[in-house]
């Protein structure tokens, strides 16, 4: 979501010196009583202060589940409910999403979201899993099945990131305007709703209470400045030699109607993943799981339950 959140983040800054709309930081008790199940939930792995859930049966078999840029674990909800059934469901919010605390060390390359993966499922018990990634968490899904082949039974990529696009050329740092960190002071709630917009097919599904969490959440302590420095720490590959050592079977679940990274894009990894399947989702956007998530967990669940 990042590119759509780049633009309307210069809006704010335009909004911001008009008319001195300061935005303070959410109080995090409030915070934590809205949007954490169980004090349990904030876990330190790796010393990051993570916020953690993991639902289902112990003994079943693990999926892995990793938000994309300015989410969190809860976007995951409504699969969640259906998969924790049968499945170990394991949510996390990346440093400075979510409740997770912003990484003391100021590190949020893709390299140390890697590191604190492995480090989590080491903390769980978890051996291997289907690792399933959106939008920046699908190109650290598809980052982590090619650097970790061991850990990965299978793996499950929804509107992935990773190839370049405007403002993320490969080997550079990404292009944030000056007027980015603005953002930091002014954030109107009307504005960003409308950053949100662009990544629902079908605008009903935005409801104003998925509008109000994700706008609460990132008013949290310290996530406006770890989401710029996340900005700034994301140096993209040229990802095709990394996808082409893949060797986890592969779902690919895209929206036809993605505005945020277009369907088109699932070209690109169809050629260089060698063990994918591509869905294409019809009237569908970014976010499959809360714009249509029973239709989305069908061919899901058909994968998840298939011998390769």
């Amino acid at each position: 979501m990042k590119k759509r959140f780049l633009a309307i983040a210069v809006a704010v800054a335009l909004i911001a010196a008009s008319v001195a709309a300061y935005t303070p930081d959410a109080d995090q008790g409030m915070l934590r009583a809205r949007y954490l199940a169980s004090p349990g939930d904030l876990r330190t792995i790796d010393g990051a202060s993570l916020h953690v859930r993991d639902t289902g049966p112990r003994d079943a078999p693990t999926l892995i589940l990793l938000h994309g840029f300015g989410s969190s674990l809860h976007t995951w909800e409504p699969w969640a409910r259906a998969l924790d059934r049968t499945y170990r469901v394991v949510r996390f919010d990346f440093p400075g999403s979510g409740l997770s605390a912003p990484d003391l060390a100021g590190s949020y390359a893709d390299v140390r979201s890697m590191q604190l993966l492995a480090a989590l499922m080491d903390t769980l018990g978890v051996t291997r899993a289907t690792v399933i990634g959106n939008s920046m968490g699908g190109r650290i899904a598809w980052s982590f099945a090619a650097r970790y082949p061991e850990r990965v039974e299978k793996l499950v990529l929804i509107s992935p990131d990773g190839f370049a696009s405007p403002g993320f050329a490969y080997g550079t740092p990404a292009e944030v305007p000056l007027a980015l960190p603005l953002m930091r002071y002014a954030m109107p709630k009307s504005v960003f709703r409308m950053s949100l917009e662009p990544a629902y097919a079908d605008q009903r599904a935005l409801t104003d209470s998925l509008a109000t969490r994700y706008y609460d959440l990132m008013l949290a302590p310290g996530a406006r400045d770890a989401m710029l420095q996340r900005l700034r720490q994301t140096i993209l590959v040229d990802p095709i030699a990394q996808l082409r050592q893949i060797q986890a079977p592969t779902l690919l679940l895209w929206g036809q109607q993605d505005a945020m990274i277009p369907f088109s894009n699932a070209a690109d990894y169809m050629k260089a993943l060698p063990h994918a399947t591509l869905v294409p989702l019809p009237n569908v956007g970014h976010l499959p799981f809360e714009e249509s998530p029973d239709a989305s967990l069908v061919p899901l669940l058909r994968f998840l339950t298939s011998a390769k």
